[in-house]
């Protein structure tokens, strides 16, 4: 091997050592990944909520720098707050942006009124400080900010944590403990599946806590969430048979006489369902992420199958 040759693999090799070593070296000073969460941002901070009490309508947007543009503001863009240093607002105060959006009613709760809707658009960082307004940048949108919104002290949320669990118990029996209904998606959502938000009509004033989870089912009942049309007709024609070869009561497709020697009448689908005890479906598992006076706002988790707005929830 020449000396040049030598001299070179030398180097290289050197070179290797040193990248390894400086990656090590990064490794250890890199910070451990924080604990994953079941909610994060959208989810967290622009679920909405159902709220009873009345909503404070003092402090608005009142105006945007670029409103001779549009009426629709985003991130990045600078509005007016019609609240300043008579309020006692400070550079550098963070605000939570909503939308009231009117009262819920839904035949799917037996508390009555449960309040009003809250849509959460966002939130803002005041910037510049005057004497009765201030500017602000949005800092975050979940949706378009609109004039006339409210502006409400900004309060910093934090997710449950996500932990291990046992595997989805779809023939899990009750807890025993407060049970309510799944009255709404968000988004007006009627088919639910992992990831959304949905609201419940459980709140504090039954113990409720963020962090809960909440076991979703169905009641089966005679198998239909809504009344509709019969499961089954009867089978009258004794299956499927053609005019030539018609398979008479004896088809394979024909159901079963009622009676202990079958002279009784075609048992049904329906009739087959009458006396049976409660039973419940397990369709799902969500984690409570915001608490109000008669409702929660939660998340979902885990899914057997779809999920339906009236559906019934059990805290676990």
């Amino acid at each position: 091997m020449s000396l040049q040759n030598y001299l070179r693999r030398g180097l290289s090799a050197a070179f290797i050592f040193a990248a390894a070593a400086g990656a090590t070296q990064v490794l250890a000073q890199t910070k451990p990944f924080a604990p994953n969460t079941v909610a994060e941002r959208n989810n967290l901070y622009c679920a909405g909520f159902v709220q009873k009490s009345a909503i404070n309508t003092d402090n608005r947007l009142i105006g945007a720098v670029d409103e001779q543009d549009g009426f629709l503001y985003a991130q990045n863009d600078e509005v007016y707050v019609n609240a300043g240093a008579d309020k006692g607002v400070k550079v550098g105060d963070m605000w939570a942006v909503v939308r009231p959006r009117g009262e819920v009613s839904t035949r799917w709760t037996n508390k009555g009124d449960l309040g009003f809707f809250v849509q959460e658009v966002g939130n803002i960082e005041i910037v510049r400080v005057k004497q009765n307004y201030s500017v602000a940048v949005v800092k975050v949108s979940c949706d378009s900010f609109l004039l006339g919104d409210l502006v409400q002290p900004w309060t910093q949320r934090t997710s449950p944590g996500f932990v291990e669990r046992p595997a989805l118990d779809r023939f899990a029996d009750s807890s025993g403990k407060a049970m309510g209904r799944l009255f709404m998606g968000r988004d007006s959502q009627e088919m639910i599946t992992r990831d959304q938000i949905v609201y419940v009509d459980l709140g504090a004033e039954d113990n409720l806590r963020a962090g809960d989870y909440l076991t979703i089912f169905r009641p089966l009942g005679k198998g239909n969430i809504l009344h509709g049309p019969p499961e089954s007709v009867s089978a009258r024609d004794y299956g499927f048979q053609s005019l030539t070869y018609r398979g008479d009561k004896f088809s394979n497709q024909a159901a079963r006489k009622s009676g202990d020697q079958a002279g009784g009448r075609v048992v049904t689908t329906e009739r087959a369902k009458d006396g049976r005890p409660d039973i419940r479906k397990v369709v799902g598992e969500g984690v409570v992420l915001n608490v109000k006076e008669r409702t929660a706002t939660v998340v979902i988790t885990r899914t057997a199958q779809e999920i339906h707005t009236g559906d019934w929830v059990e805290v676990q």
